[in-house]
């Protein structure tokens, strides 16, 4: 893998993130998951940023800054995505089914893995789009870990909190992402302008 360009690695992250968008989106509704929905959003918001990241890649330094801007606007989608899934999951408070929301967990931590080391020797290079996707795919394996641990809670517990902690932490730690990227780009910015 290492011998992966920049475009080839930033593009199989995104035909990866896509793919397990769909599994996970689908597992979340079935089972009921309010981490594996707010997971799921993540998983199609970082294949729209790494295909953005791929298009970008020929633009001048002052285009892919504003690019950064924008996409610090696109990761803060995963939160809003939680906030909808969150109010109801109040109106119909069951708990997920821990099997499979560990087994989706553990799916989405491979992918993950693989991609922040696809991307890792990337991150600086290409400004904060290239950013972006390591600090996501980072971002995503620490989300999955915990998706694994609320299975496990959640098959000891049967109740609904372990859910919606993990689901409040993915929502922080996105925002956090967003935040750094909005930075990073503003500074790219300014020393364009």
């Amino acid at each position: 893998m290492t011998s992966l360009s920049l475009k080839q690695a930033v593009s199989l992250a995104a035909v990866l993130n896509l793919a397990y968008f769909g599994v996970e989106f689908v597992v979340a509704l079935h089972i009921g998951s309010l981490s594996l929905l707010a997971d799921s959003a993540d998983f199609f918001e970082d294949a729209a940023v790494n295909f953005l990241v791929v298009a970008a890649l020929g633009w001048s330094a002052r285009r892919r800054a504003q690019t950064g801007m924008f996409l610090s606007g696109v990761l803060l989608l995963p939160a809003v995505a939680f906030l909808w899934t969150l109010a109801r999951k109040f109106s119909a408070p069951v708990p997920p089914e821990a099997v499979q929301l560990t087994l989706t967990g553990l799916g989405a931590l491979a992918i993950n893995l693989f991609c922040a080391f696809l991307l890792v020797r990337f991150r600086h290079h290409g400004g904060s789009l290239t950013n972006a996707a390591f600090l996501s795919a980072r971002n995503d394996v620490v989300a999955n870990i915990g998706i694994i641990g609320a299975g496990a809670v959640t098959a000891l517990t049967h109740s609904i909190w372990p859910d919606i902690i993990v689901g409040l932490a993915i929502a922080a730690m996105n925002l956090d992402a967003a935040r750094a990227v909005w930075t990073a780009a503003r500074k790219e910015h300014r020393a364009e302008a």
